[in-house]
């Protein structure tokens, strides 16, 4: 009887171990949005994606990255670099364009173990050569764009940064911005024209690169309002519509006459 009554208890100790368990499960287990990536383990990236074709740490500010095989990175450079550092990269040909995915990781501040795990932050695709502005999501199938013209969409001279979905408060985790705690994060993907984008904007706008990350909309409204213009949703029926724009008129030049 004695035996039955401790063997009860242990099977109770068990579950209740499990059950708090559960309960103290990080919130940031698989991903924050539908990108299907943001807040992604290292781990789960790789059994999703398989493992990269190389990893790239990057050596300044600007964008100058040294690549690394996976098995030397492995073996001896994430030891030198340390493992955040390092982006995995993967490579795919769509419609003969080259599209490099470059994942970006982050760490839990408060994990001092020795083997802590990396989450995507940040993802970073790259296109070679550049794709027209209307034809990014047949090469980026994350990239789901609403058709709503009162999507919130903003640009600058050389970017465009489209907001999608609801936000997300555990996406915080990932951001590293100051006073993450007082703003909401929601799912972003900000494009980039290296030559420029056209003024006004067209769909065959050339964009080289893209990023997914969680960004705030409050933020860009409040302080980034000067670098930031809203602009007609360029997936929205309302944007197709638009009349094309007038053509330059070239002015007469005027001859100078020395005084």
């Amino acid at each position: 009887m004695a035996h039955q009554t401790v063997t009860r208890l242990f099977i109770v100790i068990l579950f209740c171990v499990s059950f708090v368990r559960q309960g103290l499960a990080p919130t940031w287990a698989g991903p924050y949005f539908d990108d299907g990536y943001l807040g992604l383990t290292q781990t789960e990236l790789h059994a999703k994606l398989g493992l990269p074709q190389a990893v790239r740490d990057r050596k300044s500010a600007l964008r100058v990255f040294t690549y690394y095989p996976i098995g030397d990175w492995d073996q001896y450079f994430k030891k030198v670099v340390s493992p955040e550092n390092g982006e995995d990269v993967y490579t795919f040909k769509r419609d003969g364009v080259d599209v490099r995915y470059s994942f970006s990781y982050t760490f839990d501040p408060n994990d001092h173990n020795e083997q802590r795990p990396l989450f995507v932050r940040l993802v970073d695709i790259e296109f070679t050569p550049p794709v027209p502005l209307n034809k990014i999501p047949e090469f980026v199938p994350e990239f789901k764009p609403s058709d709503d013209t009162t999507a919130p969409v903003f640009r600058s001279n050389i970017m465009l940064l489209f907001f999608t979905g609801t936000p997300s408060a555990d996406a915080r985790f990932i951001v590293k911005e100051k006073g993450k705690d007082s703003l909401d994060w929601s799912l972003a993907f900000q494009m980039f024209a290296l030559q420029g984008l056209p003024d006004p904007l067209t769909s065959k706008a050339p964009i080289d690169r893209m990023e997914i990350s969680a960004q705030s909309l409050p933020l860009v409204k409040m302080r980034l309002r000067n670098t930031h213009d809203p602009v007609l949703n360029p997936y929205s029926k309302a944007f197709a519509q638009q009349p094309p724009p007038a053509p330059a008129v070239r002015k007469i030049p005027v001859p100078k006459y020395a005084d």
